[in-house]
């Protein structure tokens, strides 16, 4: 009811500006090719900078959060273009104000934010629904939960991510020597 009530208010304060705006320059043409013209720039900017980034944004929709820099840059500027999309003057004003680079990266920063936090709660919510009652299910006396360290650590790996570059790989290698197995022709010649 409250997301209803902010766009009608927006809905009808876009229409006053744009009245406004049709008085002052002369003409409501004017304003009608501006939003034209609004429009094929959102499609551009969107078609742009919306390539290749489906994937990524899937994963970070599943909660595997990706630090890739390629993805916080245009995610912005994809929210612009849309912004352009729709007709009216208010919205244009506030995507010209997303295309600041100083905006898009308190823009990205709150974006951010905001991803982490919806990730920890999916984390919380699949963690939560796979405790129960750990008492009955041999999950010890304490009760405790047995991915508490695992939980720590993915939260720490976050924390770190966020000013690390994620394409580093930390891990161990070590050499392993396939075993060769003999073919032995006694089937083959049966037939």
């Amino acid at each position: 009811m409250k997301l209803f009530l902010i766009i009608l208010a927006g809905l009808i304060l876009e229409v006053f500006v744009w009245i406004g705006v049709g008085d002052l320059v002369g003409s409501m043409w004017y304003v009608f090719f501006w939003f034209i013209a609004a429009f094929f720039i959102g499609m551009n900017l969107i078609r742009k900078y919306s390539a290749g980034i489906m994937p990524q944004m899937q994963q970070m929709q599943m909660g595997q959060m990706s630090a890739d820099p390629a993805l916080s840059n245009n995610l912005p500027k994809i929210f612009a273009g849309f912004l352009l999309l729709i007709p009216g003057l208010i919205t244009d004003v506030l995507a010209v104000l997303i295309m600041i680079p100083g905006v898009q990266n308190a823009f990205k920063a709150a974006m951010m934010k905001a991803m982490m936090k919806r990730q920890q709660a999916m984390m919380n919510q699949m963690m939560g629904g796979m405790m129960g009652d750990m008492n009955g299910m041999g999950g010890g006396a304490q009760g405790q939960n047995p991915f508490a360290d695992l939980m720590r650590q993915m939260q720490d790996m976050q924390n770190q991510q966020a000013g690390r570059d994620s394409t580093i790989i930390d891990g161990e290698a070590r050499e392993v020597t396939p075993e060769a197995k003999k073919i032995e022709m006694k089937d083959v010649n049966k037939h």
